[in-house]
């Protein structure tokens, strides 16, 4: 049988019978004075990277690099050896005649994984491959587990989300897509920065879960006595700091949600929310438009995308609809002709759509259509707005219609990618819609908002005409990285713990 054949057992006898050679060569190593875990520091002139990419000028130069071995050839008295830095790989020439017999012994022991120091001289070989000639090599960490696969990949998802740092090691795309999540997220400060909006910091503990319609965690502060929510937005802090005068805010941070997981949806994630005053929900789909294509330009160079084989067009100047009207357009049902629940409610079970009891209105049966019919067929970037006020309880009302609000959410590859409104500042209307929230809850919505008196005391004081607009990160980095699911984009996803997945 082949070795990748192996039942499981088979291979955890086998690592171990490998761990245990490996214990018993540091074991040695420490016997002789030569423990590796006792360097504190090494003094590297050069990554990988920098060696080839100054080629040039440092060709017959010494250097010294440092890296984890992921190859070895010994021939005898000579051998090579590549190591694998944060920027690159590069090989290495490793002699009897450099390092002396014992040394070059001791190195011919080393093993897949170990990280060493190299200090020597940069040249290229015959087949004309960047390398350095070692003078000097020495064991900076000895890995007693073996990588997965004897470095052929980790391809079992489940462990390379819950091992990813070996993932890293052994899947050098995933690093890139880590790497690119890094400039995007400094790509939205700098833009954010250049539009005149100051970056905050908010609570993530909080006395009340509100800004969202989410179920919370639950925790306990134990010198309070209280119990405490993790956020599950910022919203109402950063509106609160718009009273207090700022004109222009943002935070990016975690966000923590109760809820189920699947490819888009972890229980913690990352989401950027901004504030500006004086501005309403027509100047928030200006900037996200504006800001997503400028990213995409900016990291990818282009706003043109394939996502999942999808061609996606981010250019700006997306469509815009109406909620009610995208219903229409792939159903062909007018809810502008649906003027009573009794009617939606009809029409609903006409199209066996099932809606909640405590659901059973006509704005509800609205967002449940969008949801069921609509959602999954914006492929190309689209705002959609005018949303029901049921499902909004934190946005203006429409002039033209109190039953509508001023909000939209933008959808690309049909999954929703920010959400933003028109921010409601009347204290009495938000208290009354606080007050359907908290018979909601009571009547079993756990998504719910709580009723938050303070931030009522928020809007008393005054809050000017506002526009916000909260965007999920790891939704973005997936779009721009071509990511199929959430896990792919999270360093350290939510995982079951071990023994309960068996």
């Amino acid at each position: 049988m082949e070795k990748n054949e192996n039942s499981i057992e088979e291979q955890e006898i086998d690592i171990n019978h490998l761990m245990k050679i490996r214990k018993e060569k540091l074991e040695e190593l420490q016997a002789n004075g030569k423990n590796p875990f006792e360097i504190t520091k090494y003094n590297r002139t050069h990554t990988a990277g920098k060696v080839k990419e100054n080629y040039d000028e440092l060709e017959g130069k010494d250097v010294t690099v440092a890296g984890r071995i992921i190859a070895k050839r010994i021939m005898g008295k000579a051998s090579f050896c590549t190591i694998q830095d944060s920027d690159e790989k590069i090989q290495s020439y490793v002699s009897i005649n450099d390092l002396g017999e014992e040394t070059y012994k001791e190195f011919k022991t080393y093993d897949i994984g170990d990280i060493i120091g190299i200090s020597g001289f940069v040249f290229k070989t015959r087949t004309e491959e960047i390398s350095v000639h070692a003078k000097k090599v020495t064991l900076l960490s000895k890995s007693l587990r073996p990588l997965p696969e004897k470095f052929h990949g980790l391809k079992d998802p489940d462990l390379r989300y819950r091992q990813r740092y070996t993932d890293l090691i052994v899947n050098p795309e995933v690093k890139k897509t880590f790497e690119i999540r890094s400039k995007i997220i400094k790509e939205i400060r700098k833009f954010l920065d250049n539009k005149g909006y100051m970056e905050v910091e908010t609570p993530i503990l909080n006395t009340i879960a509100g800004g969202a319609a989410a179920k919370p965690f639950i925790t306990h502060h134990n010198a309070l006595n209280i119990d405490m929510y993790l956020r599950i937005a910022p919203e109402l802090y950063l509106k609160r700091l718009i009273v207090g005068g700022f004109d222009k805010v943002y935070e990016i941070g975690r966000l923590f949600r109760n809820e189920g997981m699947d490819i888009k949806h972890n229980p913690e994630f990352t989401s950027m929310e901004l504030y500006s005053a004086y501005e309403d929900y027509n100047d928030m789909m200006n900037i996200t438009e504006e800001m997503i294509s400028t990213i995409a330009t900016n990291i990818l160079g282009t706003t043109k995308i394939e996502y999942q084989g999808t061609l996606i067009d981010l250019t700006p100047n997306w469509k815009r609809i109406t909620m009610i009207d995208a219903i229409k357009e792939v159903t062909g049902v007018d809810f502008n002709k649906i003027q009573t629940d009794e009617d939606a409610i009809k029409i609903a079970k006409e199209k066996g759509v099932e809606v909640e009891e405590i659901k059973k209105n006509r704005g509800n049966i609205i967002n449940i259509f969008f949801e069921e019919f609509v959602e999954e067929t914006l492929i190309q970037p689209t705002f959609v707005y005018d949303y029901p006020v049921e499902v909004s309880p934190l946005t203006k009302r429409k002039p033209q219609d109190p039953r509508l609000t001023e909000r939209f959410e933008v959808f690309i590859g049909g999954r929703e990618y920010g959400n933003a409104y028109s921010e409601l500042n009347d204290p009495i209307d938000q208290y009354e819609r606080f007050k359907k929230q908290v018979e909601a809850r009571e009547a079993g919505d756990e998504e719910a908002n709580m009723m938050d008196e303070d931030f009522v005391n928020a809007l008393e004081i005054g809050l000017p005409p506002t526009g916000g607009l909260g965007m999920g990160i790891d939704r973005l980095i997936m779009l721009l990285t071509n990511s199929a699911s959430i896990r792919d984009v999270i360093l350290f996803p939510t995982m079951r713990p071990l023994a309960d997945h068996q």
